[in-house]
């Protein structure tokens, strides 16, 4: 069938072709709007990567760099069975669930002395000891430790293959956002998020992009952030950002759709229904850069500097931030390594 269509022409021929979920012109108008407004906030820009990632180490410090590694490759399905099972760890006084947990338990395994962020021993460390390093506070494990631990030390074994670290395996692709993200697709098994969707392969390179936008965050706060192409990546489609595209009526799920959602029906990896999401998700923030970006142009006459990264980094937050009052909208629960 070919190689598939990158993540952005994904998108769009998913959106163009897709049944349940639809991508609403005045949904994508308002929040163009709402982020027009924010436009001179830190909120809108890559210095808002440590505010987002408030456990990483110094961004000074090269062990950054394979921290976000080891982070972005275990950043998959936080999901609870049932919020009253949700998955908690504890560091320096506050509690944490979701993907913060997996933040969380990283720092405190670099505490307790454990080399986590060094290749040479979570590529060949055991299930037992990652089952330990993520240890939960009650009796709600963290999900899928087995594929976690598969991907870690798969992660490794590729790092060590490449001069040992996250940054020398990333060097050949120079300062390009788009070959980075080409060479950890290629290189890394776990990263490669595709899948069939009307006779097409399609991608979506969630865990890819993001460590790639991790990476340029980063280097931003460094004041090193020379990346090019970094406006080529889409947001990052989970199932976090979705619902809150709902909630802004920028996505529409058919009543089918939302019903089953509703009733807690698991979608496969590759179902047509999560395919559209995830799709219809990309296309969606595609517009809302578009959109955005003439609305600068138009009121401001400048130069517009925003792309789906930052958006995706606002969207995310806004979520967990605004999860009571879009507590109605079911989040759509799919159980994979792919985000």
């Amino acid at each position: 069938m070919g190689s598939p269509l990158p993540p952005r022409e994904s998108g769009q021929y998913i959106a163009e072709r897709s049944q349940d979920v639809s991508v609403e012109e005045g949904g994508v108008e308002r929040v163009a709007e709402m982020l027009y407004n924010l436009r001179h906030s830190d909120s809108l820009t890559a210095r808002s990567w440590k505010k987002a990632n408030p456990l990483a180490p110094s961004h000074n410090s090269d062990q950054a760099f394979n921290w976000v590694f080891v982070v972005d490759t275990m950043n998959f399905s936080f999901w609870p069975e049932s919020e009253s099972q949700q998955c908690e760890v504890t560091y320096k006084g506050i509690t944490y669930t979701g993907y913060m947990t997996l933040c969380a338990a990283i720092s405190r395994a670099m505490d307790e002395g454990i080399p986590i962020t060094e290749p040479k021993y979570f590529s060949q460390m055991s299930v037992q000891e990652l089952a330990h390093i993520l240890r939960s506070d009650n009796e709600t494990p963290m999900p899928m430790l087995e594929e976690r631990h598969q991907v870690l030390t798969e992660g490794g074994r590729v790092l060590l293959e490449h001069g040992g670290s996250f940054r020398s395996f990333i060097n050949p692709a120079g300062n390009d956002a788009l070959k980075m993200v080409e060479l950890i697709v290629e290189k890394i098994p776990s990263y490669r998020d595709e899948a069939t969707y009307e006779g097409k392969r399609v991608s979506f390179y969630k865990r890819a992009q993001i460590l790639v936008a991790d990476l340029w965050g980063i280097m931003e706060a460094r004041g090193e952030g020379d990346i090019i192409n970094i406006d080529r990546l889409t947001m990052f489609a989970d199932y976090r950002v979705p619902q809150a595209l709902v909630y802004l009526g920028v996505l529409r799920y058919s009543d089918a759709l939302m019903q089953a959602l509703k009733n807690g029906e698991l979608l496969a990896s590759g179902d047509r229904e999560e395919v559209e999401i995830r799709g219809c998700s990309i296309w969606s923030v595609e517009l809302i850069k578009e959109r955005f970006c003439k609305l600068v142009q138009e009121r401001d006459t400048q130069t517009c500097s925003i792309n789906s990264a930052i958006i995706d980094f606002y969207l995310w937050p806004y979520a967990k931030q605004h999860h009571k009052e879009m507590a109605h909208i079911p989040i759509h629960h799919t159980r994979c390594v792919y985000y």
